[in-house]
């Protein structure tokens, strides 16, 4: 299937891994021009490497902090003055974080708030004028089902899950005259970088315990029975910030395996 993606240029923060790596690699497999954008530019000339080995797409690595808007001003700058445009946003930075009330500190706060909410809007902020001018631009953001559905001691992250869940349903309406559609998926637990970052540590301690024992241990509340794949999530978003989703906005689709408490 032809999604129609092939020239459009495209932005995904949190690219150097995980979902924005396998994004970014589905984007340009499809024929798009990818920007990925993490903090550290030795990642991303890594995983530039690595998508358009896999793709043989047009790939480039800005190194930014998505929390600092004058770092997503520059980024854009780039983006634009490298590209020409921009037609698509995917707001992907974030790592997971959960404590209780009690124990959660306003640093906690401030740091999942400035990737993941304020992040997301320096982000469509800086490349909105780009989007209207595209006269079909698409925001895919990445949240989770606990922004849906918290469960205890899951705070800050579906606190800032349910925030990202909401801008998105405001940006669809607000931005629908424009033509820019805005989406979110709701990712259960993948296969990532910070999953296997804990594995280490836990291998070191136990040699025996195996990175497939790893990710075994996460599959006891998924109905599919395993642990997701990036590119199951990247392959997604890649269908959203496309044509063949052009009457798709405003919506927050479930990647989770079916272990999402509520639709």
């Amino acid at each position: 299937m032809d999604l129609g993606l092939n020239g459009k240029i495209a932005i995904i923060t949190g690219g150097s891994d995980g979902i924005g790596k396998a994004a970014a690699s589905s984007l340009a497999s499809e024929g798009a021009k990818v920007a990925i954008v993490g903090r550290t530019q030795s990642k991303l000339d890594a995983a530039v490497a690595d998508i358009k080995a896999e793709s043989g797409g047009t790939v480039i690595g800005i190194a930014a902090d998505v929390s600092v808007e004058s770092d997503v001003q520059a980024m854009v700058a780039k983006v634009v003055d490298e590209f020409g445009g921009v037609d698509i946003l995917v707001n992907n930075a974030g790592t997971s974080s959960a404590t209780t009330l009690e124990k959660m500190t306003d640093e906690d706060l401030e740091v999942d708030f400035g990737i993941k909410i304020y992040g997301a809007i320096y982000c469509a902020r800086a490349v909105l004028p780009h989007l209207k001018a595209s006269g079909s631009g698409a925001i895919v953001n990445t949240t989770t089902p606990g922004g849906k559905a918290a469960r205890p001691g899951t705070q800050p992250t579906s606190l800032s899950r349910s925030a990202g869940i909401s801008l998105t349903k405001s940006w669809a309406g607000e931005l629908a005259e424009h033509n820019i559609r805005v989406n979110t998926i709701c990712v259960g637990v993948l296969k990532s970088g910070q999953h296997r970052t804990r594995w280490e540590g836990l291998n070191a301690k136990d040699p025996n315990y195996s990175l497939e024992d790893h990710w075994a241990s996460f599959s006891g509340g998924v109905p599919l029975g395993r642990i997701g794949e990036a590119k199951e999530a990247g392959d997604v978003i890649c269908f959203l910030a496309s044509g063949r989703a052009s009457y798709v906005t405003g919506t927050a689709i479930n990647v989770d395996g079916g272990s999402a408490p509520v639709v």
